[in-house]
């Protein structure tokens, strides 16, 4: 089988697909991997290394994509991509399948199997493949950094004859995965630290690295099956708002990592919470991209409202290139063993497999029912 590797084509983006380490282990299992030229470069691995792993270098972008019999990526394709594709090729990347409609058509009409990474599911058989959670892990720790960054003052306390400096409040709203590793990168470089989250039973997560935990009675809140906080109702976002108002005022840095998953983010930070903050504080909206926490933000963009910093550069695994994309490729790699049949030598979509789910379409069919459903007027 034969598993081509384009170069992201999307601005800014440094991430590799899959890096050599997990090349070699492809090629070990008996696939053919080929790899776009300069595949690696921004995220520093260079040619020479997938070729030393057993890849074999394509400078015809085209080519490679019309070859392919199996495409691992990053960032969802644009259609002249898809286009290029022969029909029963999969395609795995990225691929936003609850609002990108065009694209997941397109690979439907052209019969690719599409792999959406967002719907690999949340279980404990399927985290080694969780690139969410990766991807997710690494902006929490960036999103610190940056909230570090652009404050005008240091985050830890220190004692100097010229006087002590207090330690920066930094307030994380979300304690999922990205949030954690913001409270738990927050605090290990000496900041105060208070979080929220709506599911109360991620407390004890949130004391296990150091940080205080805001206390809000919202009635029933709770997880998803899938392990993501249950949307609030208006009247609970108005309590949770209300009762957070004090908090980020007094706060250095908030940083907001509400995110829902195929619909847009709830806005908890509003305009006037943000008009009483000091100078110099600094917001960072994880969720910027897709619509944003922070009323003010702007994706891609930092801005600054009466002296707030309001950062939404978005796509904060990219910061951390080369890490990002030993954890993505680690995902895309244990994907293809579990779906990799030694008899036949090529990917098989095992439709009896419990992580089928993450397939959208397969032979002109969309067979993700969530999916389905949706576009058919159904949920």
């Amino acid at each position: 089988m034969l598993i081509a590797i384009p170069k992201e084509t999307a601005y800014g983006e440094k991430r590799a697909a899959l890096i050599p380490a997990s090349v070699k282990k492809l090629v070990q299992i008996g696939a053919q991997v080929s790899v776009e030229s300069g595949l690696g470069a921004a995220a520093g691995f260079s040619d020479k290394e997938y070729q030393a792993a057993g890849a074999s270098l394509v400078d015809d972008r085209s080519a490679l994509l019309a070859s392919a019999q199996m495409v691992l990526r990053v960032r969802k394709p644009e259609l002249a991509d898809i286009e290029l594709l022969q029909p029963g090729c999969i395609h795995v990347s990225f691929l936003d399948p609850f609002n990108e409609t065009a694209i997941i058509d397109a690979m439907r009409e052209r019969n690719i199997s599409a792999i959406s990474m967002e719907m690999i599911p949340r279980s404990t058989r399927s985290q080694k493949m969780d690139a969410l959670s990766s991807q997710a892990n690494l902006a929490g720790y960036v999103m610190a950094l940056k909230a570090a960054t652009y404050l005008p003052s240091i985050l830890p306390m220190m004692m100097t004859p010229a006087g002590t400096l207090k330690p920066a409040k930094v307030f994380v709203i979300g304690a999922g995965v990205a949030g954690l590793q913001a409270i738990a990168t927050a605090k290990r470089l000496g900041a105060q630290v208070t979080a929220f989250d709506t599911r109360s039973e991620v407390a004890e997560q949130v004391h296990s690295v150091g940080a205080k935990f805001l206390e809000i009675d919202l009635g029933e809140t709770g997880s998803t099956k899938d392990g993501y906080a249950k949307e609030l109702t208006a009247e609970q976002l108005q309590i949770q708002r209300e009762a957070q108002k004090e908090v980020i005022a007094n706060s250095d840095a908030v940083i907001t990592t509400a995110q829902v998953f195929g619909r847009k983010p709830p806005v908890i930070v509003p305009k006037e919470f943000v008009a009483g903050m000091r100078a110099g504080s600094v917001v960072i909206d994880m969720a910027a991209e897709t619509g944003g926490n922070v009323e003010g933000s702007v994706p891609g963009e930092v801005v600054s409202v009466n002296g707030v910093n309001i950062v939404g550069t978005g796509n904060w695994p990219n910061e951390v290139a080369r890490d990002a994309s030993q954890m993505y490729s680690s995902n895309l790699y244990n994907l293809v063993e579990e779906f990799w049949s030694k008899d036949e030598q090529k990917v098989v979509l095992d439709f009896e497999n419990d992580l089928i789910g993450c397939v959208i379409t397969h032979q002109q069919e969309i067979v993700n029912q969530v999916i389905a459903n949706l576009r058919s007027g159904g949920g």
